[in-house]
């Protein structure tokens, strides 16, 4: 029998991946960063954002996974992209090339769109070494392969490790970090719904290749916990959509529209317990604005 396995500790969870926390708004469990290692050569997945910097480097450190040499970003989204500068700006000693999605290079030079929908100052990256479907990164014999996995926006891209049967997946599927969390990806400047369907089922595809799943928010999925969310994503993404959208046309306040949310897809999570009321109807402002911009609302 499959085992249900969630994997959301900081550390080694495979012959060459890692897991660190990147405590997104200061929050455990908030965002996951990864970091692929071999013969001595090192890749980090996303970076989160600056004041979380100097802790993701000490991680590095603890786990002897330090210095990176490159930095792979999943999309141009402010919580995965904004620490670039900082990490370079600490590790100057090592050249880091800085690899994304080649839709995504102009994005991260002129962050404007971004800035303003997120209400962030993201700095402008240049220097980004544009990735396209199916290339690969070669890490000392271990080889990556980039998968454009569109929909969430229209430069995201993931990494199948075949080796370790595992594919680093940012934000295109889901939001999951926790048996009692769940979020959707549509969210804005440019979410794309047919192009979001074709990655579901360009992932189902790939199910025999793999093990495990890992998400930008949060953690490693695998077993019965992978298979599950390989079953329900797409139902999910259209149950959630339809609740927002339908929230929104009876003129719900986002606060309105957050509790019936909980109630229906959360009704164990701990958000009114911990006081996370705020933080969570933050996101379905985000989610409301997303279907907004691709004109579902």
């Amino acid at each position: 029998m499959i085992k249900l396995v969630f994997i959301y500790k900081e550390g080694k969870f495979n012959d060459n991946s890692y897991l660190i926390d990147g405590y997104l708004f200061g929050a455990p469990r908030s965002l996951s960063l990864y970091v692929v290692e071999n013969n001595g050569v090192r890749i980090l997945i996303d970076t989160s954002t600056p004041e979380m910097v100097e802790r993701i480097i000490n991680k590095l450190k603890e786990f002897n996974i330090y210095p990176i040499h490159k930095i792979f970003l999943t999309h141009a989204h402010w919580d995965h992209t904004a620490g670039v500068s900082k990490l370079k700006a600490l590790m100057k000693d090592v050249d880091i090339e800085v690899l994304a999605s080649e839709n995504a290079v102009e994005e991260l030079l002129n962050p404007k769109s971004m800035n303003d929908v997120f209400e962030v100052s993201v700095n402008p990256l240049d220097d980004v070494i544009p990735l396209k479907d199916h290339d690969i990164i070669d890490l000392n014999g271990l080889k990556l392969e980039v998968v454009n996995f569109f929909g969430h926006t229209m430069d995201s891209i993931a990494l199948l490790d075949k080796k370790n049967r595992n594919i680093f997946t940012g934000d295109a599927i889901i939001d999951k970090p926790g048996y009692t969390y769940i979020q959707p990806t549509f969210m804005p400047p440019e979410f794309n719904e047919a192009e979001l369907l074709k990655t579901f089922q360009k992932l189902r595809d790939m199910k025999d290749q793999l093990d495990s799943i890992t998400l930008a928010h949060y953690g490693v999925w695998t077993g019965e916990d992978f298979e599950k969310i390989l079953d329900e994503m797409e139902e999910f993404h259209f149950k959630t959509k339809d609740l927002i959208i339908q929230g929104f046309q009876n003129n719900l306040s986002t606060r309105e529209i957050a509790l019936k949310y909980i109630e229906t897809f959360m009704p164990n999570s701990k958000i009114l317990e911990y006081n996370a009321l705020d933080s969570f109807e933050m996101n379905i402002r985000w989610l409301i604005e997303g279907l907004k911009l691709s004109g579902y609302i």
